[in-house]
């Protein structure tokens, strides 16, 4: 029986966790677009997208606080399917991308 439990509650920490993370990731990612900083680096358009789609993943965590593990990793995945192209494009036009440091290729 204690086995039962014990296989349940590594269930619910794996579910908690999957939240946690999405719910971290949404928030960073507005909160990043959203930074002084960042307004001169990123197009409004770009901005708009990720705090739109950050939003809206916010939202759809308030309305499914029950759903499953897979569906928080889910949701995960489709808001960087976003937010990535463009924080990568971001920090390659910032010169963080490639070669080595002093300039080396």
């Amino acid at each position: 029986e204690a086995e039962k439990f014990a296989k349940e509650d590594e269930a619910i920490k794996e579910k908690v966790a999957a939240k946690n993370d999405l719910e971290s990731y949404a928030y960073n990612m507005k909160q990043t677009v959203e930074d002084d900083q960042m307004k001169d680096k990123i197009s409004d358009e770009d901005r708009t997208k990720i705090v739109t789609a950050c939003s809206e993943a916010i939202t759809w965590l308030d309305n499914n606080q029950t759903a499953e593990k897979d569906e928080f990793e889910d949701k995960k995945k489709e808001l960087e399917g976003t937010c990535k192209p463009i924080i990568e494009k971001l920090y390659a036009g910032a010169g963080g991308a490639g070669g080595m440091p002093g300039g080396m290729p």
